[in-house]
């Protein structure tokens, strides 16, 4: 519980590095789709970093396993999904791209998992 609340925020404060880094250090060094890319990356790993704080409010306040587990999942969809984006980013490298649909279906994989926690405990 207090792993998931202390990673989103880490990962909060990333998310906001990695879209800065994006939108200033990468600007004049890559094309503007690659850009883009940076910024699905980074709204993702934002976004997914405030699910990773609700959860671990959520697993704090009912105790179950199926919050932590929802929000390990979130977190490992996370790092394969926008990591694999940003690595693919800097590196040039594109088979990359044919590793974020794993991280997406984690991310999806763990939202299921917290509507479940939430069904059978809130």
């Amino acid at each position: 519980m207090k792993a998931l609340l202390l990673l989103g925020a880490a990962n909060a404060a990333l998310a906001v590095v990695m879209g800065a880094f994006g939108a200033h250090g990468l600007k004049s060094r890559v094309d503007a789709a690659l850009l883009e890319t940076w910024a699905t990356a980074s709204l993702y790993h934002f976004h997914h970093a405030l699910a990773l704080l609700l959860v671990g409010v959520l697993a704090k306040q009912f105790g179950n396993a199926g919050f932590v587990a929802a929000g390990w999942t979130l977190f490992a969809g996370t790092v394969i999904f926008s990591g694999s984006l940003y690595l693919l980013v800097l590196s040039g490298q594109r088979w990359l791209g044919a590793v974020t649909p794993i991280g997406g279906t984690a991310m999806i994989i763990g939202w299921l998992m917290l509507a479940w926690a939430l069904w059978r405990h809130a």
